[in-house]
């Protein structure tokens, strides 16, 4: 998220206009495109269908196709390569700093939700573009790893940081970049991928120090070529500089990153078990205790406490539970600094308190507030603390006031960013439906989770997407959904409009079950539908058979 006015116009390689808020029209009973709809009670709901599920899978949809849709840019590349503000005219900055690994994170997720082959299309060809146009040399002190922004903007290659210039790169996102490698690696089977998340990896990895209270294990950013740490300059008086760029926390990715390749047994895996415990050894010792989360954002060029460095690895240690004696804890320590640190309550009239960006812009986001309603409803999930739900569906329910009808997503009080409206925005409401389904849309079928990586999913009633199908002519008729996953063994969260007739593993029938601990399926109803509950033991193609 770029804020122009707190950057000198002289540190920045191009000129900036300062931020003007091009469509959001919020007043009182108005938010950015759309009048405030509440309920009898007096909580806001959905501005599209009173129905919370419907109303997210439209701003899910809305949001995929206008990027799918967007322009090619004048160098002939589609305009979210180039730029991370879209407007109706080309915006004079490059690229988001974690723009493309968020694309790929929502993308995954969209897919398995979907069934929908040209998001797996756009991913191949953002790993593909982005692999062959961002890296260092081999030669360079950090080695294979992409440069996040593009210094000149039209070359079509990125080559360094959008405040310090040519050269400089963020450890952090390459991580993230890497960790998106594997799950694409795990949803195509193509080794390229992996063999990059690997070189990725390695020099992550080996560069970590044990880090302190004021230096992380891996610097914000470094001049790739000559290992010279950035400078951090004050986001008040022009050009002065106040430190190192040295600190971040933003290693939830780089942690997921080596963790995966020590489960496949691929690379390097006694340095990246060896960096892992490094790394969350610092965590315990430092953000966890004093929750100083530090800068995220390219664009910025001072020091800033981040949102999204906090919650991401909130909903990091929920996924690694066993990593943490005090999971509870210390998510619930996570999220409610944000709310004392980062909350605003602007629209509290509503029943609500939505989230801030960071404290160097203290501006409510649709990514931040959805992403925030997500991590509690996981925390709800797992906890049963129940507390904040209503809270969390609130949340959703204003940050989809950011979305027009043909799918711009406004961040409030600024511009359409393709991070904050695109990439980091629909992975938070399937995020959200994964971990409480009654949110999903009632009218549709839909994979909400998967603990693996979903290769292919096909839903009714298309099914030859490919040459070959697993859904036999003589059973399409008869046939929900179909789908395979990378593991053998796994769980599934799926969204249905009936309950099944039969479920089959690699085409043997699933007994009906009462626990998760049992291989089979279960079924839990809703008033329209229900959750087909599935856990694998041996298999990994589910085909779900209607009544």
């Amino acid at each position: 998220m770029n804020k122009a006015w707190l950057l000198p116009l002289f540190f920045l390689p191009f000129t900036a206009p300062a931020q003007t808020p091009r469509y959001d029209q919020t007043r009182e009973g108005f938010l950015v495109f759309h009048p405030i709809k509440t309920n009898n009670k007096g909580r806001i709901i959905p501005w599209y269908n009173d129905e919370p599920g419907i109303a997210y899978d439209f701003v899910i949809n809305a949001t995929w196709n206008f990027w799918d849709t967007m322009r090619r840019d004048i160098n002939g590349l589609p305009y979210y390569m180039n730029h991370q503000v879209w407007r109706p005219k080309n915006d004079p900055r490059g690229l988001g700093g974690d723009q493309l690994a968020m694309a790929l994170s929502s993308w995954q997720l969209l897919y398995q939700y979907s069934g929908n082959e040209k998001v797996k299309e756009n991913m191949t060809f953002i790993a593909d573009y982005y692999l062959t146009h961002s890296l260092s040399p081999a030669t360079a002190k950090w080695p294979n790893i992409p440069f996040p922004y593009n210094t000149m903007v039209y070359s079509g290659m990125y080559d360094g940081d959008m405040v310090i210039g040519k050269d400089f790169t963020q450890p952090d996102k390459a991580g993230s970049f890497g960790w998106e490698l594997v799950k694409l690696y795990k949803i195509t089977g193509k080794e390229t991928y992996l063999e990059y998340a690997i070189n990725i990896a390695n020099t992550l990895a080996k560069n970590m120090q044990p880090g302190n209270e004021n230096k992380s294990p891996l610097p914000f950013k470094v001049n790739a070529y000559t290992n010279e740490v950035g400078i951090l300059k004050s986001n008040i008086v022009n050009g002065q500089k106040i430190g190192n760029s040295d600190y971040t926390t933003n290693f939830a990715g780089t942690l997921n990153l080596w963790i995966a390749l020590q489960q496949l047994k691929k690379g390097n895996v006694a340095l990246y078990k060896s960096a892992t415990a490094t790394m969350l050894l610092w965590f315990q010792q430092y953000p966890l205790k004093n929750n100083k989360w530090g800068p995220f954002f390219e664009d910025i060029a001072g020091w800033s406490d981040t949102q999204i460095n906090a919650v991401t690895f909130g909903q990091f240690i929920m996924d690694h539970k066993e990593l943490f004696t005090q999971w509870k804890s210390d998510v619930r320590n996570i999220l409610d600094w944000v709310y004392q640190k980062l909350g605003n309550k602007q629209w509290e009239k509503y029943g609500l308190t939505v989230v801030n960006e960071q404290t160097a812009y203290k501006v409510p986001g649709n990514s931040h507030t959805s992403r925030q309603a997500a991590a509690e409803l996981q925390y709800a999930r797992d906890t049963k603390d129940t507390t904040n739900v209503q809270l969390a569906i609130d949340q959703l329910n204003w940050a989809t006031y950011m979305v027009d009808n043909d799918g711009k997503n406004n961040y409030p009080r600024d511009e359409v960013w393709l991070t904050d409206g695109y990439g980091d925005y629909i992975r938070h409401y399937l995020n959200a439906m994964g971990a409480l389904p009654s949110l999903a849309p009632s009218n549709q079928d839909h994979i909400l989770y998967s603990n693996s990586v979903v290769q292919q999913a096909d839903y009714a009633p298309v099914f030859m997407k490919r040459l070959d199908t697993d859904v036999a002519d003589s059973n399409m008729h008869r046939t929900l959904l179909n789908y395979k996953t990378f593991d053998e063994k796994g769980t599934e969260t799926i969204r249905l409009t009936q309950k099944p007739a039969q479920v089959t593993l690699n085409k043997k029938v699933l007994n009906e079950v009462r626990a998760g601990t049992e291989e089979g399926w279960r079924w839990q109803p809703l008033p329209i539908g229900g959750v087909l509950l599935v856990t694998r033991f041996n298999g990994n193609t589910v085909t779900v058979y209607k009544q």
